[in-house]
């Protein structure tokens, strides 16, 4: 990697940004004083027995006062609003007992978990009633990597990521751990979940503001804060950015075009640090990167703005110097070779509003929609029909595995998308090939992530499967998903 290039662009196709729909809604300034940044406590275990690790996580009700005057009613995951932070170490095996108490069907969904499906990875096959409980076990076994955790019920799971559910999930393990990345987590390490809502009369209302292409809000939030400020402590701060939109894409830069570093992408590290000035994350996208604020002194602020609006502060303080250098190699990622003999897979999105479609077909939660063998590598091809002309970018992702992007229309990818991947954004009018492994059985999701899309049917279903041993499954029907006979 050249020590000189940086990156002053956003790589997607500008005449298909979000902010060229019909039903766009810009962000708005809200007037209001600023506020200390929300960072999320990080989740403590239950118990600690050797190399097995208990959580409880709750999906819960709550208020929290995000506007002056009345609290918002809101959900969250051992929180009034998004969640504790899960952390997780390469490795360990965790029991987790998942809790809901709030008034409706939910389910809990690992994204980014290299984990089996449909139980485990939390997918609508995997329904938690109201006032009941499900409990799950894995080891995890895959690199360090920012994912999230949040609802995945249909055709609700829109409305309950609205309501506030979605928290950080940080993997960890020992060979990023020897990497000269910050890693005080609150400190120097922090998440940054980026989110639009509208309130009215200080509460969500999610019918009102409801869009089939994907339900936008006025103001911006990043933890679950407006006019987030962040106070610097250290030179260099690494921030684990996730979009936790339904819709927004986010554009991201700094008032004063501040240099920044991305490490990691959705699926870890990446071979090579990425300089940068601007970064685009459609939904459900990360990437982590490193700010250095060496060249600011105590009281200065920096912007980070999304487009011409400004999202939050960080105010410089007091730091002690701190000469790091990043390699220019990070990691070394084995690309598995194709396996031979297997056609290309074809997936296709295409529609807006209501005539969204994947592979032309509407979600059907008792349908296999393709097969593929665990531990074969398979190119897909995905695909997005829609016209340049008016279309939008599809956020394509998949549950269950990590996947590598190959091309974009046959070119290269964009330069930070050169590591693990789960979820990628194609634009109008674009093939993007990936290369897919999945290692645990299971039936699994892919879809696109725009959330309302997602609601609508823009589904499908995969199983992965071992031909040596058979796994059955019990594919619930929507109707019994969301009413199952025995309550």
């Amino acid at each position: 990697m050249s020590e000189t290039k940086v990156y002053n662009n956003y790589f997607f196709d500008e005449p298909v940004f979000d902010l060229h729909d019909g039903g766009y809604i810009p962000l708005e300034k809200v007037d209001m004083p600023d506020h200390p940044l929300n960072i999320p406590a990080a989740l403590k275990p239950d118990k600690v027995d050797g190399n097995d690790v208990y959580y409880t996580i709750t999906a819960q009700e709550g208020e929290t006062q995000i506007l002056p005057g009345a609290k918002t009613k809101t959900w969250g995951y051992n929180a009034s609003l998004l969640g504790q932070t899960i952390v997780l170490k390469k490795g360990v095996h965790y029991h987790v007992h998942l809790v809901n108490e709030l008034p409706e069907v939910t389910t809990f969904h690992w994204h980014g978990l290299n984990v089996t499906g449909p139980i485990v990875d939390g997918g609508p096959h995997a329904p938690v009633y109201p006032g009941g409980s499900r409990d799950i076990d894995f080891t995890l076994d895959q690199p360090a990597q920012t994912d999230w955790i949040h609802p995945h019920p249909c055709p609700n799971t829109a409305r309950q990521v609205w309501n506030g559910l979605a928290a950080a999930v940080v993997v960890t393990d020992d060979e990023e751990a020897k990497l000269p990345f910050p890693r005080n987590y609150g400190v120097d390490d922090i998440p940054v979940i980026l989110q639009d809502r509208s309130y009215h009369d200080n509460q969500l209302d999610y019918k009102k503001d409801y869009d089939i292409d994907g339900t936008l809000g006025k103001y911006a939030l990043v933890n679950g804060t407006i006019n987030g400020v962040f106070d610097v402590t250290t030179q260099r701060v690494r921030l684990r950015i996730l979009n936790g939109s339904d819709r927004r894409e986010w554009r991201l830069h700094f008032d004063d075009n501040h240099e920044f570093t991305q490490i990691a992408s959705d699926g870890g590290t990446l071979p090579e640090p990425v300089k940068l000035t601007k970064l685009m994350l459609t939904c459900a996208e990360r990437a982590e990167v490193i700010l250095d604020f060496g060249d600011k002194k105590p009281g200065d602020v920096v912007t980070l703005m999304s487009d011409d609006m400004p999202i939050m502060k960080f105010k410089i303080g007091q730091y002690a110097p701190d000469d790091t250098k990043l390699p220019e190699h990070l990691t070394t990622i084995d690309a598995p070779e194709v396996t031979p003999g297997l056609p290309v897979t074809r997936t296709v999105m295409s529609g807006m509003d209501d005539q969204v479609r994947l592979d032309g077909k509407l979600f059907d939660m008792q349908r296999i929609d393709r097969r593929q063998k665990i531990g074969d590598t398979v190119l897909w091809d995905v695909v997005n029909t829609n016209d340049m002309d008016g279309g939008m970018i599809h956020p394509f992702h998949m549950h269950g595995c990590q996947f590598l992007v190959i091309s974009r229309n046959g070119k290269e990818p964009y330069p930070n998308e050169h590591g693990w991947k789960d979820t990628v954004g194609v634009n109008a009018g674009e093939t993007v090939r990936i290369a897919v492994q999945f290692t645990k059985f299971g039936v699994y999701m892919y879809h696109c992530h725009i959330l309302e899309h997602e609601d609508t049917g823009m589904m499908a279903q995969i199983e992965a499967y071992d031909p040596n041993h058979e796994h059955k499954y019990h594919l619930l029907s929507m109707d019994e998903m969301n009413h199952p006979k025995n309550k």
